[in-house]
């Protein structure tokens, strides 16, 4: 069978050298940045209250809901907290569709995640309807909580207002003496380039971005069983 060389011609191999290098580049870049993230320094912040519910997302009364504290979502022996805040505000009735494909993407590795880190899901919407919407989406392993009666997305910069949403992960640590800390938040607009920031964690547009139509402007949309 043919070597792959042999099928290339030399202006190929040239060009793709060329972007060898960047993408080697780009790797060391990498390395950098999340270097740079370990550094930055951390911040005591309050331990807010979130609501939640039973792992059992069909028990959607309020009778099964309860009360859970930034610091209970903690699990020995972890050291880090991992949210992702999802764009869901009060008065949507579905999550916003990048979100969501984000959040299935967790879903189907949140056990390989749980050997390392704890992981969680936060929305502004109402617990009952978040949960609604992640028993239609399948979600079966992530831990999903409302921020609705708490000023945690706003205080992270993700909420700008009831119906103004970003998307954004942050990351807490625990101190020695117990205290919540705060290490990094992702920034960005999604009216900018920059919410690319966050592509590293969905496969989806770096799948597509190998294509030589590359992603364009493609955008998630709902499954077409949810209208």
């Amino acid at each position: 069978m043919p070597q792959i060389r042999e099928l290339q011609s030399p202006e190929y191999r040239k060009l793709r050298d060329e972007l060898l290098a960047a993408e080697q580049a780009l790797t060391e870049q990498r390395e950098r940045v999340a270097e740079l993230r370990r550094g930055l320094p951390a911040t005591p912040v309050s331990d807010y209250v979130l609501r939640e519910g039973p792992a059992d997302l069909s028990r959607n009364a309020e009778d099964d809901f309860f009360d859970t504290r930034l610091s209970d979502l903690f699990s020995a022996p972890h050291r880090s907290l991992v949210i992702q805040h999802m764009m869901f505000a009060p008065g949507q009735e579905r999550g916003c569709p990048m979100c969501s494909m984000w959040v299935d993407g967790f879903d189907g590795v949140a056990q390989h995640l749980a050997q390392r880190v704890d992981f969680a899901v936060v929305a502004r919407a109402p617990l009952a309807r978040l949960r609604e919407w992640g028993q239609r989406r399948g979600w079966r392993r992530v831990r999903l909580l409302s921020s609705h009666d708490s000023t945690f997305n706003a205080d992270f910069g993700t909420e700008l207002a009831t119906d103004r949403q970003l998307p954004a992960l942050s990351v807490f640590t625990r101190g020695a003496d117990g205290g919540l800390l705060h290490r990094w938040t992702s920034e960005g607009s999604l009216a900018e380039r920059h919410h690319r920031a966050m592509d590293l964690l969905n496969p989806v547009w770096n799948v597509l971005d190998l294509t030589p139509e590359g992603r364009a402007d493609w955008m998630p949309s709902h499954f077409s069983d949810e209208g």
